[in-house]
């Protein structure tokens, strides 16, 4: 099961919609065919699992192990429950159930009623870690939220913009740290930022220092403030604006009520996981209303003395890590549930 761990995570960041799954087949103690879902659309992981077994007759007699339960519905391909069915596999062992609703237990009783000796809850914790995304999003009824900023040891994000002298971002973190936030953006399905990070920054949001997917931009603008001209519009092929009208808002309305429906609109969207940068007001506003599942803060070890504050969080803390060589430490926390 954990191998099927370690075949999921390579499609981290291509699958969405859907699930991280890996597979694998063994005979006799010997792997004899794996392989992962890595893409929408494209062959599941049980189906490159079984092509990749030379002596197909060999699958009578073998496990098949998944972290997730194999699929019993036609989408974009057909039941894997269907396949495994076919080639008699006569034992499988699964991580977790799928509790997305055209699957949920169908794809076990359909092992099960075709004479499958199904063992289920094999790592199940681990199981559903691994597709927290996929869960918060069908269970939540919106995207799994990862907030993630850079401050000064002093608790600062930026210095104040009537100091600064160019419309472009401001790096307390290294280039090093830089890079792990491009691979954390490669790994997300979108990334959403404030219209005043728009206005004062003029990011890109892409994922340009590493190999990947750009995430698709989602701008959180109620009173429609960003110029035509921003960065952002201008080199993504596919974003998301959020206005009053995109969120058929017709009044004012609190912040709360704003993350309200850009969280519904995102899931009508089929977002299944965002990352957030900011800025301050942003992240504050999703701390506030408890709606986010993990953070991740830098902490430079610079002063800025003053400028625009950082947020307060508090959460479980799931790891510190410094790198004293890069002089920065970074801090990962977790929401608590309840």
């Amino acid at each position: 099961m954990s191998r099927c761990f370690a075949l999921a995570r390579k499609g981290l960041g291509s699958t969405y919609p859907n699930p991280l799954v890996g597979s694998v087949i063994v005979h006799e103690n010997t792997i004899i065919g794996e392989g992962w879902h890595q893409k929408a659309g494209e062959p599941h992981a049980e189906v490159n699992a079984i092509a990749g077994v030379k002596d197909k007759s060999l699958l009578q007699f073998s496990t098949l192990y998944v972290n997730l339960e194999p699929c019993n519905h036609f989408g974009k391909t057909p039941p894997c429950s269907d396949l495994i069915v076919k080639h008699k596999i006569p034992r499988v062992v699964i991580g977790c159930v799928d509790s997305f609703k055209e699957v949920n237990g169908s794809g076990i009783e359909k092992l099960r009623s075709n004479g499958v000796e199904v063992i289920l809850g094999v790592l199940e914790k681990e199981s559903r870690a691994l597709n927290k995304r996929f869960f918060t999003f069908h269970q939540k009824k919106r995207p799994y939220i990862i907030l993630k900023w850079a401050q000064s040891q002093d608790g600062f994000l930026a210095p104040l913009p009537e100091s600064r002298d160019e419309q472009v971002p401001v790096f307390l973190s290294s280039r090093k740290a830089q890079i792990q936030v491009h691979q954390w953006r490669a790994e997300e399905q979108a990334i959403l930022v404030g219209a005043q990070t728009v206005i004062d920054d003029n990011p890109a949001l892409t994922t340009r220092w590493v190999a990947g997917k750009n995430p698709i931009p989602i701008i959180l603008d109620p009173k429609n403030r960003i110029p035509i001209t921003a960065k952002v519009l201008q080199s993504a092929t596919d974003y998301l604006h959020l206005t009053k009208k995109t969120l058929s808002i017709d009044h004012q309305v609190s912040p709360e009520e704003t993350l309200s429906k850009s969280m519904q609109h995102l899931y009508k969207q089929n977002i299944h996981s965002v990352i957030v940068e900011g800025g301050a007001k942003t992240l504050t506003h999703f701390i506030t209303h408890e709606l986010w599942d993990e953070a991740r803060i830098f902490t430079a070890k610079k002063d800025l003395h003053h400028g625009i504050k950082s947020p307060e969080i508090e959460g479980d803390i799931q790891s510190i890590f410094s790198d004293k060589s890069e002089d920065y430490r970074l801090i990962k926390k977790r929401r608590k549930q309840g």
